[in-house]
């Protein structure tokens, strides 16, 4: 249980910090007439801040709370699948007491159903009214068992928590969601290195591409080369000629990759035409994240190490002789 004391520890603006969310998480058992499951049912107050839930949300709404208390919840999709349930639907909870006196029971109706594809987390809880919790418990509006810090960037996150922790009293226990959902951020951190691994061969495959390009290029313009040398063109100026042309191409078909590629990336998104099976993956689907900068960026590497590739390669065109190279009719 967590007591907020106002008067010891007064708010402290972090420019890090969204908001900060007052949470009661209790276990409990969800019953219908044919089933049941056992889950966490998760108290929040009226102003929780549902947008990163709602984009999920496949049928339904959040829910609704109002003054007194709210028999609303939210339930995942894996739930709704297990016991049965559908929007409109109500069941039953229980509650332990700590005196195990006969468990408490509350009837809650169903909102809203949602799917964020990470079953490990929609298979353990339900979000529901805060106030419901207190009533069980008795607490005051002062008590709740944990805070929820939401930040406006979370690459922040190391630094955020180690400054809450070092300023939280001791009794009090600060954990960042990279702790508490290791085997989520290793797997994302396992796909980066897939990424940059993916990345790397397909440019060694681009460069290696190209230089064979332009040694067909120099090949089949043998005679082409010779006649130029012969009219007194250097070899330095016969090399960028060749080194312009297999630009021009580099650069086309970049272009063309991009607009395929981006095309691919946009049907996805919205479409979702590549699924996963979200009990291994994490994710129902192939997710899709563009960022513009980083698509130039990938774009300009790409380009100046392919055209760095052909240099060498262009210096073929220094061993062609003009003398074994002009054929006359």
């Amino acid at each position: 249980m967590l007591l907020l004391e106002r008067t010891k520890y007064p708010n402290t603006k972090i420019e890090e910090v969204k908001n900060v969310e007052k949470i009661i998480s209790r276990f409990g058992i969800v019953r219908t007439d044919k089933d049941f499951e056992a889950l966490y049912f998760k108290g929040v107050q009226a102003d929780y801040d549902f947008n990163q839930i709602n984009k999920f949300i496949v049928e339904g709404n959040s829910p609704l709370f109002s003054d007194k208390f709210s028999n609303d919840v939210l339930i995942s999709q894996i739930l709704a699948d297990k016991i049965s349930l559908k929007v409109g639907d109500s069941f039953q909870m229980l509650f332990s007491k700590d005196d195990n006196s006969q468990p408490s029971i509350i009837k809650l109706v169903v909102s809203g159903i949602y799917n964020s594809g990470f079953d490990e987390l929609d298979s353990k809880y339900v979000f529901g009214d805060i106030k419901q919790i207190r009533r069980i418990l008795k607490w005051s509006e002062t008590q709740i068992s944990s805070l929820e810090i939401h930040l406006n960037d979370s690459k922040t996150s190391d630094k955020i928590n180690e400054y809450l922790y070092l300023n939280s009293p001791s009794e009090y226990d600060v954990t960042s969601s990279k702790e508490k959902y290791f085997s989520i951020y290793e797997w994302i951190e396992l796909f980066d290195k897939n990424t940059f691994a993916i990345i790397f061969i397909m440019i060694i495959v681009a460069s290696i591409n190209i230089i064979s390009v332009l040694v067909v290029l120099i090949l089949e313009r043998t005679n082409m080369i010779g006649v130029l040398k012969a009219l007194g063109a250097s070899n330095i100026s016969i090399r960028k000629f060749f080194i312009y042309t297999s630009s021009y191409l580099i650069a086309i078909g970049i272009f063309l990759g991009n607009l395929i590629g981006l095309i691919i990336l946009y049907i996805q998104n919205n479409f979702k035409i590549i699924s996963l099976d979200s009990k291994i993956y994490y994710v129902d689907s192939v997710p899709v994240y563009i960022d513009l900068y980083q698509i130039v960026m990938l774009n300009v590497i790409v380009f100046i190490l392919c055209v760095f590739s052909i240099l060498f390669p262009s210096l073929l065109v220094s061993k062609v002789n003009p003398k074994d190279t002009i054929k006359f009719n």
